[in-house]
């Protein structure tokens, strides 16, 4: 082609402005190198980038830290560092000299592990943060649960203090604006800094230099973010976002291109452009993976979601949901990786990628022997040689001292375990959930007897009850042994007891409860609500879990007309009201039944349309410690945490040696939710 064509060809794509930062420069380069009549490539032009360029991208999202992280997160240390140094050929250098650690996001929970910092670090998740900083993380996406105590909090784990260096890392968010946050607003910085020169801040995007190599990291957060956290005024965006909506996947794919093209046309030297991306969803990841351009690589975060390839040692009983990595191809044509693992400390992401001298991946240089999940359990740790950091454990003891002290207030015992599974909690009626659900209910008719319903989220219910284990050799998730909890002699807890440290362990977010009034056609919305986002291969944090009620719902229906029966039963199971017979609402639709909600539900969160009248909080964060009542003093009065403690201590208790017993069982056998795709409907039978 002559360089006049090359030239016609250039001005016409660049007035469509459909180009990309790095094929703009392409088509510069291009252009010059005719017009000198040289056949010098691309490549060797820009001689700021190195053809061959192998980047080891150790990853990890959703850390989460509850009472097993103690564990997790030291022996996370010593695998990712024995990634970050492996030397196989031994010749005194890393293999992967151009080693970049990330995370997209949750790097902490409302839970004992956080709360313990206040005692151990002299503020809630300190112990976390400064295990972050310990592992190297070069940046690390808001996601939602760094919100969940507001934005308060978040302002002061990142900010350094005189005892506390605060976040050695930035935090990064492109569809967040934080001008709007009190809280926030003065740590937010400039975008396109090195990430090593604005530790302590807030930015959309940030660069990493590796050994001369100039590469981009952009954060984005999931919109949901004001209906499942407390970003207090913080503006999300887009501002309005259903994630079956192709448009909506579009508008928030707009607002990372504009991230991404501003900064590399400030950069026009970098072509290599990482996203931290936490979505809840991995099939937005995905979808987003196909609008984006000049995004070679997205973390995904939010869904816990296991990638593995069949070289990966899972830890025993866990299953691979997708091989790693997937690959999509992204809307500029070029091939975009994404990358994900379990959270909770419980797996280091590994991908080794070589990319070409023009920015893209190469995905055959891709080694499933190499890339891929590693465990991070005791065989983990001891398959890569691995030490954990002695910081990290110096860490984890501290906590853990403040952490056991709990564990020797007891509250109940059971003879069962607890299914507080995050997959199952979301997706199905469990016997912990059952049981939380009724505690809140007792509680509640204390406060006004004609309460006869209980409605909380899933997505509340954080870990088990007991122990989850497998026997030894197992590998096979149908060997799963299921056990109450285990005795701790060093706090004097005696097996199948229920502590302070199980119930706060478990109910980490200690929701206050609510007290509301619903008609019936009020109840209908809301437990349409409630199973409106279940689909093949998610696990959305509405799902409920119940007490005083029992419907059936087909997911095979449109959402919000998947309700099937629905009627209002008493502590024996008897019908006191049939609400919906054959998908229809049956009798007085103004008829009005009290409920018992979760403050979060009760304000929108994840999205329940509670009505706003009549509603009675039965606790706020301002009690007074000294005045709280019953045999629960560790949380105030008529929070969820309150609630469970006393009603296990009525019920459940060493002294009348009557244990929780009900056991879990198989969703196709639930009655209070029961999913007619695994069962036959039986919810108008007594």
């Amino acid at each position: 082609m002559s360089f006049f064509a090359q030239k016609n060809q250039f001005l016409s794509k660049f007035n469509s402005r459909d180009l990309s930062a790095r094929q703009l420069s392409s088509l510069i380069i291009s252009s010059i190198s005719l017009f000198l009549g040289t056949t010098v490539a691309v490549a060797q032009v820009r001689t700021a980038h190195k053809p061959g360029f192998t980047l080891q991208l150790l990853h990890t999202s959703d850390q989460e830290a509850g009472v097993p992280a103690l564990k997790d997160a030291p022996n996370f240390s010593a695998v990712l560092n024995a990634l970050k140094n492996q030397d196989v050929n031994r010749d005194g250098k890393p293999d992967y000299p151009n080693t970049l650690i990330l995370s997209s996001g949750d790097a902490y929970i409302p839970s004992p592990f956080l709360f313990a910092s206040d005692t151990a670090f002299g503020g809630q998740g300190r112990g976390d943060i400064l295990i972050l900083n310990a592992l190297g993380f070069g940046a690390i996406a808001f996601g939602n649960h760094e919100f969940d105590l507001g934005t308060g909090l978040v302002a002061d784990l990142i900010r350094p203090k005189e005892d506390y260096p605060g976040t050695k890392f930035p935090y990064l968010s492109t569809n967040l604006d934080f001008s709007t946050d009190k809280d926030l607003a003065n740590l937010v910085t400039a975008d396109g800094q090195e990430a090593s020169k604005i530790p302590n801040k807030i930015a959309r995007n940030t660069i990493i230099t590796l050994n001369g190599e100039k590469i981009a990291v952009v954060g984005a957060t999931t919109p949901t973010l004001r209906t499942i956290s407390s970003p207090g005024g913080v503006t999300v965006l887009p501002k309005e976002f259903n994630d079956r909506d192709a448009a909506d996947i579009a508008a928030l794919a707009a607002e990372i291109q504009t991230s991404v093209d501003t900064l590399l046309t400030k950069n026009p030297e970098i072509n290599k452009v990482i996203l931290l991306a936490h979505m809840q969803q991995i099939a937005i990841e995905q979808k987003l993976a196909g609008l984006l351009k000049g995004v070679d690589i997205i973390v995904a975060g939010g869904s816990n979601t296991l990638l593995a390839d069949k070289t990966d040692r899972l830890r025993v009983g866990d299953k691979s949901a997708r091989t790693y990595p997937i690959l999509k191809k992204a809307a500029d044509g070029n091939p975009i990786a994404v990358v994900n693992t379990d959270g909770n400390y419980r797996y280091v992401g590994r991908l080794v990628v070589n990319f070409d001298a023009n920015g893209v991946i190469i995905p055959k240089s891709i080694d499933s022997k190499i890339s891929g999940a590693y465990a991070t359990d005791t065989k983990g740790v001891t398959a890569v040689g691995g030490k954990p950091d002695p910081k990290i454990v110096a860490i984890t003891e501290a906590l853990k001292k403040v952490i056991i002290a709990q564990d020797g207030h007891i509250f109940g015992k059971t003879n069962v375990f607890l299914n507080g599974w995050r997959g199952d909690v979301r997706t199905q009626e469990t016997n912990l959930g059952n049981l939380t659900a009724e505690a809140n209910l007792a509680i509640a008719k204390g406060y006004d007897h004609k309460t006869v319903i209980s409605i909380k989220n899933g997505g509340g219910i954080r870990d088990n009850i007991g122990i989850y284990t497998f026997p030894a050799g197992s590998t096979r998730s149908q060997d799963v042994i299921k056990l109450p909890p285990q005795a701790n002699p060093v706090a004097g807890k005696k097996e199948k007891e229920i502590s302070q440290l199980d119930i706060t362990n478990a109910l980490r977010f200690n929701n206050g409860l609510t007290l509301v009034t619903l008609s019936a056609t009020e109840l209908l919305a809301v437990i349409e609500h409630s199973v409106a986002a279940i689909a093949p291969g998610a696990t959305p944090g509405s799902f409920p879990q119940v007490a005083g009620l029992a419907f059936s719902f087909d997911s095979d229906l449109p959402a919000g007309k998947r309700v099937k029966s629905l009627a209002i039963k008493d502590g024996k199971g008897k019908i006191i009201d049939v609400v919906v017979k054959n998908g229809q609402l049956v009798g007085d639709s103004n008829r009005i039944f009290r409920t018992v909600t979760l403050n979060f539900l009760a304000t929108g969160g994840d999205g329940y349309p509670f009505p706003k009248r009549e509603r009675v909080d039965l606790t706020s964060k301002d009690v007074d410690k000294s005045k709280r009542t019953g045999l629960a003093t560790f949380a105030a009065d008529g929070s969820e945490q309150d609630a469970l403690a006393e009603y296990l201590a009525a019920n459940f208790n060493n002294f009348k040696q009557i244990p929780f017993a009900q056991g879990d069982v198989p969703p196709g056998k639930d009655t209070r939710i029961q999913n007619l795709k695994l069962r036959k409907d039986v919810v108008l039978s007594d």
